[in-house]
Parts: C-alpha cells; structure tokens; sequence
C-alpha cells in the first residue's frame, strides 16, 4: 500500500536527521497526531503536505519518492 510505503519513507528520512515527531511537526507547521498518521501509512496525505515534508526534510520531491 503506497501510504504505507511513503509513510515509512518520511519517517526514515527523518531519523536520519535525528529529530523527533514533534519537532520536525513544529517545524514544517503540521500538527504532530497528523504527522504521526502519515508515518503510520493511515492518511492520505495532500500534495501540499508532501511538499511541506520534502522541503522539511530537505530533500526534492523525486528523493522523497525513491524507493516507492
């Protein structure tokens, strides 16, 4: 399931840069519950958050991506 998938990629890429659920949520302005749903795979998530979390995350869109 591609939720599933993206979910585990956001959540990888984010420990990779050492920081927390909650702080990476401030950061890019989403709520943390929120968040926490897209890393389980539960939410279907919207263009413009995916486009928050990849700039949050400091990577493109095809980077966020690889590996689906």
């Amino acid at each position: 399931m591609i939720t599933k998938k993206f979910g585990y990629r956001v959540k990888e890429l984010r420990c990779n840069l050492g920081i927390s659920q909650e702080k990476f949520a401030l950061a890019i302005d989403m709520d943390r519950t929120y968040l926490a749903s897209v890393e389980s795979g539960k939410r279907n998530i919207s263009l413009n958050n995916i486009s928050k979390i990849a700039a949050g995350l400091g990577v493109t869109l095809e980077e966020l991506f690889r590996g689906l």
